[in-house]
């Protein structure tokens, strides 16, 4: 591997080694490495899903993402509530120690756990090989706190995160390195296809019934086939058999979404029932539409879907458009009740909950009919806006509405947690 190449261009992708439970291990002053650890909520039931287990417990065979009760009952381990607050601020420290060595210009945060670089034009001027510069910052990371990390190492971002997630898995050093050429000598035969960037069950799945196991198979399948089967997304599945990717980081950075709407949503740990579930999605409602009023936004329609308790049936889904666009709950509230009305039927227990505002534009843009009363909704923004302004300073819990007191609201609860999970110290 050299300083450059024909190609042009050399990127690394550094992965933090079973991060949050590594954090939680140098949190206790233990080693990573070799102590069991899992991060889950012991206040949850045995069906939990654990957010990390440590690289000792991968050795004995236990599964990253598994549930509680599938860790064998002979393994000796300590279980770490999770800690989401912890784990930014490890990460915001660890991207500090990038900066000592590459522009954020040349960086792209994947997840909280995983970056990508592109190093080329650092690598005259410290004098290194990609791999030399790699190893320099996971092993600055491991001083500064704590951390092991693996890389990546390619020529283009995709087998650069293959480098990562295959071939480094396979040499002692944990440092994968992958050109076009390497590619297909080295992974052409590689199974499940699901090990690659990408490819989920469902495309393997599909593959799979065009006689397509491998990915020097799909190289030299019939495109007229691939498009018929996968429509444009051929064009991605056919650049990656052969190890071609035209995205670079600066085509990230300069990137605009042609989508433009805000969604949230949420899991149970039990389902909910027609009546507690109604309740729920108000309150998401009411969460987004203060964001929608920070944001200086308003919408045009809302999608609401939500998975029933039974898996055999077919979810609830429905949209409802605005007469008017708009932001606050007031307004909207009454047309989710309606739909919500129609999608669910009685008797329903619902266990995950999601909502999107649609076709979001600027409040300068908003119109209004003969019959809206301007000035109730200028007074009702700015109770929202000062709401919002409440929150900011004193927390998100600082104001809270009567439905988010009433049994079976989860706001408050929410409100304390980071992507799901409590925030911790």
């Amino acid at each position: 591997m050299g300083k450059n190449d024909s190609e042009g261009r050399f990127y690394v992708c550094i992965d933090l080694k079973s991060f949050y439970a590594s954090v939680e291990c140098v949190e206790r002053g233990l080693d990573p490495l070799s102590t069991n650890l899992v991060v889950a909520d012991p206040t949850r039931t045995e069906k939990t899903i654990c957010l990390a287990v440590s690289p000792s417990m991968k050795a004995l065979g236990v599964k990253n993402r598994c549930r509680v009760f599938e860790i064998p009952a002979n393994i000796d381990y300590i279980m770490a509530t999770p800690r989401m607050q912890k784990y930014i601020d490890y990460s915001a420290d660890i991207y500090s120690v990038y900066l000592k060595y590459i522009a954020k210009e040349d960086m792209h945060v994947y997840s909280i756990d995983e970056v990508f670089m592109d190093v080329t034009n650092y690598l005259d001027l410290y004098k290194m090989t990609p791999k030399e510069l790699a190893v320099t910052m996971m092993q600055d990371v491991l001083k500064t706190t704590g951390i092991t990390a693996t890389a990546g190492i390619g020529t283009n971002m995709y087998l650069t995160k293959i480098a990562l997630d295959i071939t480094a898995k396979h040499v002692a050093d944990h440092i994968g390195y992958l050109d076009e050429e390497l590619y297909k000598k080295t992974l052409w035969n590689h199974r499940p296809m699901q090990d690659f960037w990408m490819i989920g069950n469902g495309t393997a799945r599909h593959l799979e019934k065009l006689g397509i196991y491998t990915m020097g198979e799909l190289a030299h399948a019939s495109e007229d086939i691939l498009y018929k089967n996968f429509g444009i997304n051929a064009e991605l599945l056919i650049d990656h058999a052969w190890g071609r990717e035209t995205t670079t980081i600066s085509d990230i950075k300069n990137y605009k979404s042609s989508s433009n709407s805000i969604s949230s949503g949420q899991v149970l740990g039990e389902a909910a029932d027609r009546e507690r579930g109604k309740l729920l999605l108000l309150e998401m409602v009411d969460l987004s539409c203060l964001d929608l009023i920070g944001k200086g936004v308003v919408t045009e329609s809302i999608t609401v879907y939500l998975s029933p308790l039974d898996k055999t049936l077919e979810p609830y889904r429905g949209s409802v458009r605005l007469p008017n666009l708009a932001n606050t709950f007031k307004v909207i509230k009454p047309y989710i009740e309606k739909l919500y009305e129609r999608i669910v039927p009685q008797g329903a227990y619902i266990k995950r909950l999601n909502v999107s505002f649609n076709n979001l534009v600027d409040e300068a843009y908003e119109q209004f009919d003969l019959f809206t009363n301007m000035e109730d909704i200028e007074k009702d923004r700015k109770v929202n806006m000062a709401v919002l302004d409440i929150k900011k300073k004193f927390g998100k819990n600082a104001i809270v509405k009567g439905m988010n007191l009433l049994e079976g609201g989860t706001t408050i609860e929410r409100n304390s947690q980071i992507g799901g999970h409590r925030s911790g110290n």
